[in-house]
């Protein structure tokens, strides 16, 4: 008998099979424009996706930068905050589905390489894209030039690459006839990061990725997610051990929040929790 689907792995493919649910815009070519584009939802998921019903909120922190001369982008900033709140990083977990494509690619046979402290360190890589390419870099070129440039979606986003550009690319012959350098530049990043994901666990979730980088300030704080109930924890460290993100303890900013660790505390003081005044069950590390 073949190995049980998990529940998370069930809740990632229904919130991709939504996020992406005009399956018409793949066979036509065409990006959804419908009333709730101007949405976001929680993960990773390309506006330019034929699929995609809604907007990808680092998409969009972008695109309101190029409007900082006239308002302020509070809406993807409340946006942005709501989602933290809740959830922190289990976005990353349960609601990104460049998330699930990294996992599915690591279950392909090979060796993988383990974390460390290099890997650890490595990890703030993502911080620095956060703030050079989806904040400094566009509201410089809207200073330059009075356009901010996403620069994250346009140079780096392999989201964007592989749910937007490839499919849009490959049914529509007039843009076959005009992509250039930079699209081949994003598809061979695309391809780096897709091979490195097979020997390395969430390697763009772990190494690049903004968006965790946004919702792991929240982690600690967030409302629901996993709680360590600290009169069952013995510190034994199995949890952290077992993990394949570069976490040092759960719910640090490396943690999304999986629940996965529950499975092999002998104390069974790992829960998934809501956080309320009134819970005293578990308290969050």
């Amino acid at each position: 008998m073949g190995k049980k689907i998990s529940e998370r792995k069930i809740i990632q493919v229904i919130s991709a099979l939504i996020y992406n649910s005009n399956f018409k815009g793949f066979a036509e070519g065409k990006i959804y424009r419908g009333g709730i584009k101007g949405v976001c939802v929680p993960g990773l998921n390309c506006y330019s996706c034929p699929g995609a019903i809604a907007a990808c909120p680092l998409g969009s922190l972008q695109s309101a930068l190029s409007e900082l001369k006239f308002k302020l982008p509070l809406y993807i900033a409340g946006t942005l905050i709501i989602f933290g709140i809740l959830f922190g990083r289990a976005v990353c977990a349960f609601l990104c589905p460049f998330g699930l494509i990294q996992e599915l690619l690591h279950k392909i046979p090979s060796p993988k390489l383990k974390k460390s402290i290099w890997t650890r360190r490595l990890s703030f890589l993502k911080y620095f894209i956060l703030l050079a390419f989806v904040l400094i870099l566009p509201i410089y070129s809207l200073v330059l030039t009075g356009a901010a440039v996403p620069a994250f979606c346009k140079y780096i986003c392999p989201a964007g690459t592989l749910e937007g550009g490839i499919p849009l690319v490959a049914a529509n012959t007039s843009l076959q006839n005009i992509i250039g350098a930079l699209f081949n530049r994003k598809l061979i990043l695309l391809i780096i990061i897709i091979i490195l994901s097979v020997f390395i666990y969430r390697f763009f979730c772990r190494f690049i990725c903004p968006l965790g980088a946004i919702y792991s300030f929240f982690n600690r704080h967030a409302l629901t997610g996993i709680a360590v109930d600290k009169t069952k924890c013995s510190q034994c460290k199995t949890c952290v051990q077992f993990c394949k993100m570069d976490t040092r303890r759960i719910n640090d900013r490396e943690c999304i929040r999986c629940g996965e660790c529950r499975q092999i505390c002998r104390n069974n003081a790992v829960i998934f929790n809501f956080k309320t005044k009134n819970n005293n069950k578990g308290e969050k590390t």
